[in-house]
């Protein structure tokens, strides 16, 4: 096995970037460095197990563990470097805990990089998650930083699901799909953010199934298309239950960027009660014209709203 203490500086860099680590983290961890581990460490009560047959991890999180993480990022230097990866979260009764994964592609070669996450959670009744997940791609080269995110989401009774998703920089194609099932009384809460450049291509996907009488879910996309880049933002929720829904798409288009925004509805109970937003538009040009006679210049103002609407 790999020692993180011997990963090269743009490795070292990455993981700045997804997961916020400039040293090995307290707790469990899990550091994946071009198709292999390198870095592994359980805690008393978040054991991390690979797969038997090479695909992934399994960790379980025992009942009643608070105030811990666990951080599984992953990072790709190697140019035309695939894989497909499926980590499966067990999270135990009346857990409150913080789960960080990521990936970051650095490609300075010909070939395609890419990566395939699929994360499975089952949250146990009562528990509390944090989940954070940030992808970034850099290096020169021309193959592409492909990264297609697949989230599963299981939650029983009375649980609370956090997810921060997060993609600013430098991918090239990614296909993210997230699916959730709520019962009785779960509660989800998701925040997108996103940017895409160039001639980048994003499609976000999300299915939220409310099951049980008292279940809600929030999901709230906010993303800027410049350039030459294509958005897709796709979200239903469906009420199966006495329940209440909210999804919302914020978007800011600049040159010749396109986005694409779906929202929809399904209402199978007549206490469901569920609503959708969506707007797209450019910059406000009064807003620059505002910031630009505090001094800056018109794209130092356009980055700052940017920074401020994506914050």
């Amino acid at each position: 096995m790999l020692k993180f203490q011997k990963m090269d500086e743009i490795q070292k860099r990455i993981l700045r970037e997804v997961a916020g680590l400039h040293e090995i983290p307290e707790g469990a961890y899990n550091i994946r460095a071009n198709g292999q581990s390198a870095g592994r460490r359980s805690s008393g009560n978040i054991i991390i197990t690979p797969k038997e047959n090479g695909s992934g991890l399994d960790i379980e999180i025992k009942p009643g563990t608070k105030n811990e993480s666990v951080h599984i990022p992953v990072v790709m230097t190697q140019s035309g470097l695939k894989e497909v990866v499926y980590n499966d979260f067990h999270i135990g009764d009346d857990c409150d805990v913080l789960i960080v994964a990521g990936c970051g592609i650095d490609n300075c070669g010909p070939q395609d990089s890419q990566h395939d996450g699929i994360h499975r959670f089952y949250v146990g009744k009562n528990a509390k998650m944090k989940y954070v997940e940030k992808h970034y791609g850099s290096g020169n080269g021309s193959g592409k930083r492909i990264l297609n995110p697949g989230t599963e989401v299981y939650m029983q009774e009375n649980s609370f699901a956090e997810m921060e998703m997060v993609q600013i920089k430098g991918v090239d194609d990614t296909n993210r799909i997230t699916t959730a099932e709520l019962a009785a009384g779960a509660k989800l809460v998701v925040r997108e953010r996103l940017m895409t450049h160039g001639e980048q291509k994003a499609y976000s996907k999300y299915i939220v199934n409310l099951n049980g009488a008292g279940s809600s879910a929030d999901v709230v996309s906010r993303s800027v298309a410049r350039d030459k880049s294509y958005q897709t933002f796709d979200a239903k929720i469906a009420g199966n239950a006495p329940c209440s829904g909210h999804t919302e798409c914020d978007s800011i288009i600049m040159d010749h960027g396109k986005i694409l925004a779906v929202p929809s509805l399904e209402a199978n109970d007549l206490d469901a009660a569920l609503v959708h937003e969506a707007a797209i538009g450019k910059i406000a040009g009064d807003q620059i014209i505002k910031l630009m006679t505090l001094g800056m210049t018109e794209q130092e103002a356009e980055e700052k709203i940017i920074n401020g609407f994506l914050k």
